[in-house]
Protein backbone atom coordinates (compact mmCIF):
# COMPACT_ATOMS: atom_id res chain seq x y z
CA UNK A 1 0.00 0.00 0.00
CA UNK A 2 1.04 3.34 -0.87
CA UNK A 3 0.72 5.17 2.77
CA UNK A 4 2.88 2.05 3.91
CA UNK A 5 5.45 2.40 1.98
CA UNK A 6 6.12 5.92 2.57
CA UNK A 7 5.69 5.35 6.22
CA UNK A 8 8.32 2.66 5.99
CA UNK A 9 10.41 5.61 3.94
CA UNK A 10 9.81 7.78 6.59
CA UNK A 11 11.30 5.63 9.52
CA UNK A 12 14.18 5.25 7.66
CA UNK A 13 14.97 8.85 6.93
CA UNK A 14 14.34 10.07 10.46
CA UNK A 15 17.00 7.11 11.87
CA UNK A 16 19.73 8.95 9.63
CA UNK A 17 18.45 12.43 10.13
CA UNK A 18 18.26 12.25 13.85
CA UNK A 19 22.21 10.11 13.37
CA UNK A 20 22.95 13.10 11.84
CA UNK A 21 21.81 15.92 13.97
CA UNK A 22 20.81 14.63 17.30
CA UNK A 23 22.41 17.77 19.20
CA UNK A 24 20.07 20.08 17.38
CA UNK A 25 16.30 17.45 18.14
CA UNK A 26 16.50 17.99 21.82
CA UNK A 27 14.55 15.57 23.50
CA UNK A 28 13.51 13.65 20.85
CA UNK A 29 12.18 10.67 23.12
CA UNK A 30 9.56 13.31 24.41
CA UNK A 31 6.36 13.47 22.48
CA UNK A 32 5.42 16.85 20.46
CA UNK A 33 1.94 17.25 20.62
CA UNK A 34 0.09 19.09 17.87
CA UNK A 35 -3.71 20.40 18.65
CA UNK A 36 -6.73 18.84 16.52
CA UNK A 37 -9.16 21.17 15.91
CA UNK A 38 -12.71 20.86 14.38
CA UNK A 39 -12.11 21.27 10.76
CA UNK A 40 -11.05 18.67 8.39
CA UNK A 41 -8.75 21.36 6.22
CA UNK A 42 -6.88 21.89 10.18
CA UNK A 43 -6.84 18.15 10.03
CA UNK A 44 -4.69 18.25 6.94
CA UNK A 45 -2.72 20.80 8.13
CA UNK A 46 -1.74 19.73 11.45
CA UNK A 47 -0.76 15.98 9.63
CA UNK A 48 1.19 16.93 7.45
CA UNK A 49 3.28 19.30 9.91
CA UNK A 50 3.23 15.93 12.51
CA UNK A 51 5.06 13.99 9.46
CA UNK A 52 7.45 15.84 8.72
CA UNK A 53 8.43 16.06 12.07
CA UNK A 54 8.37 12.39 12.72
CA UNK A 55 10.44 12.58 9.79
CA UNK A 56 13.02 14.83 11.19
CA UNK A 57 12.97 11.96 13.89
CA UNK A 58 10.81 13.14 16.12
CA UNK A 59 7.85 11.32 18.21
CA UNK A 60 4.73 13.43 17.23
CA UNK A 61 0.94 13.04 19.59
CA UNK A 62 -2.49 14.31 18.22
CA UNK A 63 -4.66 15.97 20.77
CA UNK A 64 -8.22 16.85 20.72
CA UNK A 65 -8.87 20.76 21.45
CA UNK A 66 -11.43 23.19 20.55
CA UNK A 67 -10.18 26.36 18.52
CA UNK A 68 -11.32 28.70 21.17
CA UNK A 69 -10.09 27.40 24.41
CA UNK A 70 -7.21 25.71 23.35
CA UNK A 71 -4.44 28.28 24.46
CA UNK A 72 -4.56 27.98 28.33
CA UNK A 73 -3.55 24.13 27.22
CA UNK A 74 -0.90 25.62 24.87
CA UNK A 75 0.43 28.07 27.95
CA UNK A 76 0.68 25.33 30.62
CA UNK A 77 2.93 23.02 27.96
CA UNK A 78 0.29 20.49 27.94
CA UNK A 79 -0.07 21.06 23.80
CA UNK A 80 3.10 22.35 22.26
CA UNK A 81 1.44 23.80 18.91
CA UNK A 82 -1.52 24.93 16.49
CA UNK A 83 -0.98 25.13 13.11
CA UNK A 84 -4.39 26.53 11.64
CA UNK A 85 -5.22 30.07 13.03
CA UNK A 86 -7.97 32.36 11.72
CA UNK A 87 -7.33 35.68 12.84
CA UNK A 88 -11.22 36.23 11.97
CA UNK A 89 -12.33 33.29 14.14
CA UNK A 90 -9.82 33.41 17.41
CA UNK A 91 -10.41 34.13 20.93
CA UNK A 92 -9.47 36.89 23.18
CA UNK A 93 -7.32 34.68 25.35
CA UNK A 94 -5.23 34.04 22.59
CA UNK A 95 -3.67 37.66 22.89
CA UNK A 96 -3.56 37.46 26.23
CA UNK A 97 -0.98 34.61 26.45
CA UNK A 98 0.76 35.75 24.09
CA UNK A 99 1.81 39.06 26.17
CA UNK A 100 2.55 37.31 29.12
CA UNK A 101 4.67 35.52 27.15
CA UNK A 102 3.33 31.70 27.17
CA UNK A 103 2.16 31.23 23.71
CA UNK A 104 4.61 32.16 20.54
CA UNK A 105 3.02 32.73 17.72
CA UNK A 106 4.83 30.48 14.50
CA UNK A 107 4.17 32.60 11.59
CA UNK A 108 1.96 32.60 8.67
CA UNK A 109 0.92 29.21 7.61
CA UNK A 110 0.51 31.00 4.20
CA UNK A 111 -2.85 29.09 3.31
CA UNK A 112 -4.78 31.67 1.25
CA UNK A 113 -8.02 31.83 2.89
CA UNK A 114 -10.77 33.99 0.93
CA UNK A 115 -14.51 34.93 1.81
CA UNK A 116 -16.14 36.27 -1.20
CA UNK A 117 -18.79 36.92 -3.89
CA UNK A 118 -18.33 33.54 -5.99
CA UNK A 119 -19.41 31.82 -8.83
CA UNK A 120 -18.98 28.47 -11.12
CA UNK A 121 -16.54 29.05 -13.88
CA UNK A 122 -18.97 28.18 -16.52
CA UNK A 123 -20.28 31.51 -15.79
CA UNK A 124 -18.07 33.77 -17.11
CA UNK A 125 -19.29 32.31 -20.52
CA UNK A 126 -22.95 33.71 -19.65
CA UNK A 127 -22.37 36.60 -17.95
CA UNK A 128 -19.21 38.81 -19.77
CA UNK A 129 -17.00 40.80 -17.96
CA UNK A 130 -16.56 38.81 -15.00
CA UNK A 131 -14.76 38.45 -12.59
CA UNK A 132 -15.29 42.34 -12.69
CA UNK A 133 -17.87 42.82 -10.29
CA UNK A 134 -19.20 45.69 -12.61
CA UNK A 135 -20.12 43.12 -14.67
CA UNK A 136 -23.21 41.82 -12.90
CA UNK A 137 -25.25 44.79 -13.31
CA UNK A 138 -26.30 43.79 -17.02
CA UNK A 139 -25.90 40.63 -16.03
CA UNK A 140 -28.61 40.56 -13.34
CA UNK A 141 -31.29 39.05 -15.16
CA UNK A 142 -30.00 36.05 -15.92
CA UNK A 143 -29.71 35.14 -12.49
CA UNK A 144 -33.11 35.76 -11.46
CA UNK A 145 -35.39 33.27 -10.16
CA UNK A 146 -39.13 33.50 -9.65
CA UNK A 147 -38.55 34.68 -5.80
CA UNK A 148 -36.39 37.67 -7.56
CA UNK A 149 -37.55 39.16 -10.13
CA UNK A 150 -36.86 41.50 -11.43
CA UNK A 151 -33.68 41.23 -9.54
CA UNK A 152 -31.21 38.48 -9.99
CA UNK A 153 -30.69 35.86 -6.97
CA UNK A 154 -27.22 35.67 -4.87
CA UNK A 155 -27.15 32.02 -2.42
CA UNK A 156 -26.22 33.94 0.99
CA UNK A 157 -24.69 31.80 3.76
CA UNK A 158 -27.00 30.50 6.05
CA UNK A 159 -29.29 32.91 8.21
CA UNK A 160 -27.04 32.40 11.44
CA UNK A 161 -23.84 32.68 9.51
CA UNK A 162 -25.30 36.40 9.07
CA UNK A 163 -25.69 38.54 6.13
CA UNK A 164 -22.62 39.45 4.41
CA UNK A 165 -23.41 38.74 0.71
CA UNK A 166 -26.79 40.50 0.85
CA UNK A 167 -24.09 43.65 2.45
CA UNK A 168 -21.80 43.39 -0.22
CA UNK A 169 -25.20 43.65 -3.06
CA UNK A 170 -26.43 46.62 -0.96
CA UNK A 171 -23.10 48.51 -0.43
CA UNK A 172 -21.91 48.19 -4.12
CA UNK A 173 -26.24 48.59 -5.43
CA UNK A 174 -26.10 45.52 -7.36
CA UNK A 175 -29.60 44.48 -8.46
CA UNK A 176 -29.29 40.78 -6.61
CA UNK A 177 -31.75 39.56 -4.07
CA UNK A 178 -29.48 37.51 -1.42
CA UNK A 179 -31.84 34.13 -0.37
CA UNK A 180 -30.29 32.73 2.63
CA UNK A 181 -29.19 28.63 1.59
CA UNK A 182 -30.47 26.14 4.24
CA UNK A 183 -27.06 25.42 5.17
CA UNK A 184 -23.55 24.66 4.12
CA UNK A 185 -24.88 21.18 2.40
CA UNK A 186 -27.33 23.21 1.21
CA UNK A 187 -24.50 25.79 -0.52
CA UNK A 188 -22.82 21.92 -1.69
CA UNK A 189 -26.04 21.19 -3.85
CA UNK A 190 -26.57 24.90 -5.55
CA UNK A 191 -22.65 24.73 -6.36
CA UNK A 192 -22.97 20.95 -7.72
CA UNK A 193 -26.55 21.70 -9.58
CA UNK A 194 -25.23 24.75 -11.29
CA UNK A 195 -22.32 23.34 -12.80
CA UNK A 196 -24.03 19.78 -14.24
CA UNK A 197 -26.35 21.87 -15.88
CA UNK A 198 -24.28 25.18 -16.79
CA UNK A 199 -26.90 27.08 -15.35
CA UNK A 200 -26.05 30.53 -13.80
CA UNK A 201 -24.78 30.67 -9.84
CA UNK A 202 -23.71 33.62 -7.62
CA UNK A 203 -23.32 32.80 -4.43
CA UNK A 204 -21.21 33.65 -0.87
CA UNK A 205 -18.48 31.47 -0.16
CA UNK A 206 -15.28 31.00 1.29
CA UNK A 207 -12.12 28.95 0.56
CA UNK A 208 -10.16 26.66 1.57
CA UNK A 209 -13.39 24.63 0.66
CA UNK A 210 -12.95 21.42 -1.11
CA UNK A 211 -15.56 22.54 -3.49
CA UNK A 212 -13.68 25.53 -4.40
CA UNK A 213 -11.39 22.72 -6.39
CA UNK A 214 -14.57 19.90 -7.25
CA UNK A 215 -16.08 22.56 -8.95
CA UNK A 216 -13.69 25.18 -10.30
CA UNK A 217 -15.53 27.94 -8.28
CA UNK A 218 -14.39 31.88 -8.39
CA UNK A 219 -14.41 34.89 -6.94
CA UNK A 220 -15.60 37.81 -8.13
CA UNK A 221 -13.33 40.70 -7.77
CA UNK A 222 -14.40 43.31 -5.73
CA UNK A 223 -13.32 46.51 -4.16
CA UNK A 224 -10.35 45.73 -2.33
CA UNK A 225 -11.47 45.71 1.42
CA UNK A 226 -10.31 47.97 4.04
CA UNK A 227 -11.35 49.26 7.47
CA UNK A 228 -12.99 52.56 6.39
CA UNK A 229 -15.12 50.90 3.83
CA UNK A 230 -17.09 49.29 6.63
CA UNK A 231 -17.43 52.30 8.33
CA UNK A 232 -17.46 55.35 6.17
CA UNK A 233 -19.48 55.68 3.52
CA UNK A 234 -18.16 58.22 1.68
CA UNK A 235 -15.15 55.75 1.24
CA UNK A 236 -15.76 53.62 -2.00
CA UNK A 237 -17.43 53.48 -5.31
CA UNK A 238 -20.89 54.36 -3.79
CA UNK A 239 -20.96 57.30 -1.93
CA UNK A 240 -24.02 56.47 0.12
CA UNK A 241 -23.40 53.36 1.85
CA UNK A 242 -20.45 51.03 3.58
CA UNK A 243 -19.42 47.71 2.59
CA UNK A 244 -18.99 48.59 -1.06
CA UNK A 245 -15.98 46.62 -1.34
CA UNK A 246 -14.55 43.09 -0.61
CA UNK A 247 -14.61 41.04 2.82
CA UNK A 248 -12.16 41.48 5.26
CA UNK A 249 -8.84 39.40 4.63
CA UNK A 250 -8.15 36.58 6.71
CA UNK A 251 -4.59 36.04 8.27
CA UNK A 252 -3.95 32.24 9.26
CA UNK A 253 -0.95 31.43 11.57
CA UNK A 254 0.62 29.31 13.64
CA UNK A 255 1.14 29.11 17.41
CA UNK A 256 3.25 26.77 19.83
CA UNK A 257 4.75 26.84 23.71
CA UNK A 258 6.87 29.26 24.31
CA UNK A 259 9.34 26.36 25.68
CA UNK A 260 9.20 25.17 21.95
CA UNK A 261 11.87 25.99 20.95
CA UNK A 262 14.32 24.95 23.82
CA UNK A 263 12.98 21.67 24.09
CA UNK A 264 13.03 21.09 20.41
CA UNK A 265 15.15 23.29 18.41
CA UNK A 266 14.64 21.92 15.12
CA UNK A 267 10.70 21.12 15.39
CA UNK A 268 10.21 24.33 16.36
CA UNK A 269 12.48 25.95 12.66
CA UNK A 270 10.46 23.28 10.87
CA UNK A 271 7.21 24.40 12.40
CA UNK A 272 7.99 28.05 12.02
CA UNK A 273 9.25 27.39 8.15
CA UNK A 274 6.26 25.25 7.57
CA UNK A 275 3.37 26.61 5.10
CA UNK A 276 0.93 25.05 2.97
CA UNK A 277 -0.89 26.43 -0.42
CA UNK A 278 -4.67 26.51 -0.50
CA UNK A 279 -3.94 24.53 -3.65
CA UNK A 280 -3.21 21.24 -1.83
CA UNK A 281 -5.42 21.57 0.71
CA UNK A 282 -8.36 22.00 -0.59
CA UNK A 283 -8.12 18.41 -3.01
CA UNK A 284 -7.17 16.89 0.27
CA UNK A 285 -10.14 18.04 2.16
CA UNK A 286 -12.47 16.68 -0.68
CA UNK A 287 -10.99 13.18 -0.57
CA UNK A 288 -11.11 12.93 3.17
CA UNK A 289 -15.07 14.52 3.33
CA UNK A 290 -16.43 13.53 -0.24
CA UNK A 291 -14.47 10.38 -1.32
CA UNK A 292 -14.13 8.84 2.32
CA UNK A 293 -10.58 8.85 2.93
CA UNK A 294 -8.81 8.93 5.94
CA UNK A 295 -7.16 11.74 6.92
CA UNK A 296 -3.59 9.81 7.79
CA UNK A 297 -3.67 8.08 4.34
CA UNK A 298 -4.85 11.07 2.52
CA UNK A 299 -1.66 12.95 4.29
CA UNK A 300 0.41 9.88 3.65
CA UNK A 301 -0.09 9.65 -0.44
CA UNK A 302 0.32 13.55 -0.54
CA UNK A 303 3.52 13.65 1.04
CA UNK A 304 4.97 11.03 -0.77
CA UNK A 305 3.64 12.71 -4.01
CA UNK A 306 4.92 16.29 -3.03
CA UNK A 307 8.42 15.45 -1.06
CA UNK A 308 10.07 18.86 -3.03
CA UNK A 309 7.42 20.61 -1.08
CA UNK A 310 8.24 19.66 2.50
CA UNK A 311 11.53 18.11 2.51
CA UNK A 312 13.71 21.15 1.90
CA UNK A 313 12.21 22.57 4.96
CA UNK A 314 12.99 19.59 7.53
CA UNK A 315 16.78 19.27 5.55
CA UNK A 316 17.07 23.08 6.26
CA UNK A 317 16.58 22.67 10.09
CA UNK A 318 18.33 19.74 10.83
CA UNK A 319 21.85 21.42 8.80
Amino acid sequence: MKSTSFALALGASAMLSGAAAAADLGAVDTPIKLAVNEWTGQHVTTHIAGEMLKAAGYKVEYVSAGMMNQFQAIADGDIHATLEIWSSNVSDEYAKKVAEGTVEELGDLELDAKEGIAYPAHVAELCPGLPAWEALKACAPQFATAETLPQGRLVDYPADWGTPGADRMAGLDLPFKAVPAGSEAALIVELRAATERKTPLLITFWQPHWAMSAYDVKFVDLPEGEEACFTDPAWGPNPNAVNDCDFAPSRIFKAGWSGLAETWPAAHEILSSYTLAVEDQQPMMGAIDVDGGSVEEVVADWMAANEDKWRPVVDAALK
